[in-house]
């Protein structure tokens, strides 16, 4: 090259290959690599063009039925690719070149164009354009087949193309996307008959919309519409053209023999495309998976938020407006009771963060509908049109006010192949029903759901489980069973009789017995029973036991060692005094006598409610009653000691039957429970018709009786239940104090030192709520019963009095404020008038005494019974 010739640059060098494509083919042929080949085709997956950079859109977009029917499993990730205006227009046919082609040469060339296209809508560009051209049609339309075989439609986003049009000009938005379904106007009758339609005459075809010529401005004379068809003779679209350009603009046969003859090439083409586009799809949806897993498992130490991200990854990918998960019940599935869910979570399209929570709107369907369906049969369930389901309950619906179109339901499964709950879709954003490219990829959504589910469920396992042991290493550490020397002094000393113990009243006062002498009390008790002899047991065994489980309850004021043998104490006196042991067999006494002595084991003077906002190791390791499963926990560890297993001689059925009953009687002194229980209680009481020798109703009595003993203290003679309700407000009064001081919170009335005045008024309250309906009920029940009522109606008057004196106190001292304030009121005046120049040092306002009056927690105004009874149940 000589020097004064122009310089060689890119520029020169694109400029020469855009002029001599043959020669860019030929040496692209020749020198590309595999790598190089691989690259380019990566680039032209993610090239800028004049719609910007290609986006990855989160949706499914594979839709047509026949690809899906292919690969199996279709997801649709839509490539929203960038498009230039001379790209995907086909050749820039000049108009000498077709004329210079005979008919044989110009197809085979509009086939080449196409043969090797493998973007869709690039594609489907070209099909129009020269079909165009072929057919000299004055414009053409294509649809493609989408959506399962029942619920087929046809779906064009390339309408009213002409030989001339752009693909840029051309393609419509997914949202401007034109939808027919099979059998509905000219190109859904072609599609479902699989047969060319001919119209000569457009306006006189009752198929033809008029409409569409009225909203554009043209007119339509003839159309002839062709199905597309694969290799297997499945319709995979339809081609529609309009108005030949000729004089008659008639479409003739032989026009229908090239057009059907080119439309062969075009369905395999077409199919080749939507395979290409599955492939690439495929691989994002990979992508997307991987991210997916990589997000849930990054979360493992919270249920609710793993589920969370799961949920918001699924409504984000699959489009929809409603995303739900239920998880099933392990107890429910054990039980064989059916399908029950513990937990629903539900995510609203557009929600504020944090928002997918258990919803009060997915009650409907914890126990029925189509998500328990979906838990039973262990098959996804895909609903286009929710209404005309017959296994929808719309009641659904109208409960919460969301309006259900479709749904896609699919079972969650763990690692072992067990349904573990449900995840649930409503109703896509655009409208349509879920396709089989959202079944398949929320599957695989569910797969990972059930992973990240297990996992976290395991994580959460070994946290209660490091819990249980930090409680069982607390408790170890402060409490020890009993030693030999201790067994050895107490089983030295002379149990008495019962009458002297005085365990058969319903008066009994514990505080006349030494503490020695109240264990030596609980084992008369066991010897009046016979206990000893029926289940041999040694007696050093139940003096271990006693005195361990002695030693493990805590020194706290009154939920201690006393407290638990009082309850025992009144468990006898209502067996035997009260004649209730006629309803329960030998093993069921003893269990019942065991469960009051350890009732409260390890309490340590403070309630459920303040583990629960202290977040302790033992609110965390127990769901509920909290306290009531940590005394029957430290039971069971006390029995498992070394000597001190009392049940040892029993067999192994009575053995498992004995600590059944156990822990229903310990649990049953939640009152929370017994509220629930009590009406059961009542309506069998008064009905006068119960078969009280039935398990359940056994059950139900001994529920009563626990709650009966361990309140039993309020039916004692007035001198015992003011002592005790002193104590019992003391140690509310300590738990309030730790609230104020350490949580920095203001506590309840009853655990308030600052209100310890209105005591009385509280334990009428007490007794009203719940004592007195509970011993009224066994009253009627059974007459021997009597004592503990009159009890509770002559203490009830005594706090009344009480409490009205209280009153009536506190009415003197308000007036005696009052006369005083305004006292001061008449001096100050009287101060001011006689040195008016002088300025007052100090005034008196009766403005803050009425304040402070109004403020003072002496307000006339009465609380309300819903109001006494939430009192109640939150100190209880």
């Amino acid at each position: 090259m000589s020097s004064d010739a122009e310089e060689l640059t890119p520029a020169i060098v694109e400029q020469f290959l855009d002029k001599n494509e043959d020669f860019a083919k030929s040496y692209f042929e020749r020198k590309a690599t595999s790598s190089m080949v691989d690259q380019w085709m990566v680039s032209r997956s993610h090239r800028p063009g004049a719609r910007g950079a290609m986006e990855v859109k989160r949706e499914s977009l594979v839709k047509s039925n026949r690809a899906k029917s292919l690969m199996g499993s279709v997801t649709d990730l839509k490539l929203k690719t960038g498009l230039g205006k001379t790209e995907g227009s086909g050749k820039n046919w000049n108009p000498s070149d077709l004329e210079s082609m005979d008919e044989k040469e110009l197809f085979m060339e509009l086939i080449r164009d196409i043969a090797n296209e493998l973007d869709i809508n690039r594609l489907s560009h070209k099909i129009l354009v020269n079909v165009s051209i072929l057919t000299k049609a004055d414009r053409c339309s294509l649809f493609l087949v989408r959506g399962k075989k029942e619920h087929r439609e046809l779906v064009s986003k390339l309408f009213d193309v002409t030989s001339k049009s752009t693909l840029e000009e051309s393609l419509r938005s997914e949202e401007d996307e034109i939808s027919v379904p099979f059998g509905v106007g000219i190109a859904g009758a072609a599609a479902e008959s699989g047969e060319a339609i001919n119209i000569k005459d457009a306006y006189s075809d009752p198929r033809f919309n008029r409409e569409i010529d009225k909203a554009t401005g043209y007119k339509t004379h003839s159309i002839l519409c062709m199905p597309i068809k694969s290799h297997d003779g499945e319709v995979v679209g339809v081609a529609q053209i309009i108005n030949k350009k000729s004089k008659t603009h008639h479409f003739t046969e032989k026009d229908e023999e090239v057009f059907r003859n080119y439309l062969t090439f075009c369905g395999i083409g077409i199919t080749n495309a939507q395979l290409f586009e599955i492939s690439v799809q495929e691989y994002k949806r990979n992508q997307v998976l991987l991210q997916l897993a990589k997000g849930i498992f990054e979360e493992q130490s919270n249920l609710d938020q793993c589920v969370h991200n799961i949920m918001e990854e699924a409504q984000e990918l699959l489009n929809c407006e409603r995303c739900m998960v239920f998880l099933i019940d392990e107890a429910s599935v054990k039980n064989n009771k059916g399908i029950v869910f513990s937990k629903a979570f539900d995510l609203h399209l557009g929600a504020e963060e944090g928002a997918a929570n258990k919803s009060a709107n997915t009650h409907w369907s914890m126990n029925s509908g189509i998500a328990a369906l979906v838990a039973t049969t262990g098959q996804a369930l895909n609903i286009p049109d929710a209404y005309a389901d017959s296994r929808f309950n719309p009641e659904a619906d109208r409960e919460c006010g969301f309006k259900t179109r479709s749904i896609l339901c699919m079972p969650i499964f763990d690692r072992e192949q067990r349904i573990v709950g449900v995840a649930q879709l409503l109703n896509k954003v655009d409208g349509k029903p879920f396709y089989d490219s959202d079944e398949s990829l929320f599957e695989a959504f569910a797969i990972f759901c059930g992973l990240g589910i297990h996992n976290t469920m395991l994580y959460e396992q070994a946290c209660k489980l490091l819990a249980k042991q930090s409680v069982a290493m607390e408790v170890l550490s402060y409490h020890a069973t009993a030693q030999p020397n201790e067994v050895s002094r107490i089983t030295s000393q002379k149990i008495r009789t019962a009458k002297e113990y005085e365990i058969y009243t319903f008066e009994f006062d514990d505080m006349k017995l030494t503490d020695d002498e109240t264990l030596l009390a609980s084992v008369r008790m066991f010897m009046e029973l016979d206990i000893l002899e029926i289940f041999h047991i040694k007696s050093e065994t139940l003096f271990r036991w006693l005195l361990s489980v002695k030693k493990n309850y805590r020194p706290v004021t009154y939920h201690n060692w006393r407290h638990a043998f009082n309850v025992a104490q009144s468990m006898f006196t209502i067996l035997t005094t009260g004649d209730l042991i006629k309803y329960f067999t030998e093993i069921e006494c003893f269990a019942l006598l065991v469960a009051c002595l350890c009732h409260d084991l390890d309490h340590r003077g403070t309630n459920n409610a303040f583990q629960s906002k202290t977040e302790s190791a033992l609110a965390q390791l127990y769901g509920t009653s909290t306290m009531e499963h940590h005394h029957f926990d430290h039971c069971i560890m006390i029995l498992n000691s070394e000597g001190n297993n009392i049940f040892s001689e029993l067999s192994s059925d009575d053995y498992r039957r004995v600590i059944k009953l156990l822990e229903h009687a310990i649990l049953s002194t939640d009152l929370a429970l017994y509220f629930q229980k009590r009406g059961n209680f009542e309506k069998a009481v008064v009905e006068h018709d119960a078969d009280w020798s039935s398990d359940s109703k056994k059950e139900l009595l001994r529920a009563m009786m626990m709650t009966v003993c361990d309140v039993a203290a309020i039916t004692k003679p007035w001198y015992i239940q003011e002592s005790t309700a002193e104590l019992v407000a003391g140690e509310f009064f300590e738990q309030g104090d730790i609230e104020r001081e350490q949580l920095h919170s203001e506590p309840i009335a009853m655990m308030d030192r600052r209100k310890k005045d209105e005591l009385p008024k509280m334990q009428v309250g007490f007794i009203d709520f719940i004592c007195m309906p509970i011993y009224k009920l066994f009253y009627e029940f059974e007459e021997k019963m009597k004592p503990m009522y009159d009890g509770v109606v002559d203490n009830r008057k005594n706090w009344q009095a009480l409490a009205d004196k209280r009153q009536a106190e506190a009415k003197e001292r308000e007036k005696g404020k009052e006369e005083t304030t305004t006292q001061a009121k008449t001096n100050n005046n009287n101060n001011n008038k006689k040195s008016s120049d002088k300025p007052a040092e100090t005034t008196t306002s009766p403005t803050p005494k009425k304040a402070e009056k109004k403020s003072s927690g002496h307000s006339n105004t009465k609380p309300s019974k819903k109001e006494k009874k939430s009192n109640i149940c939150n100190i209880v």
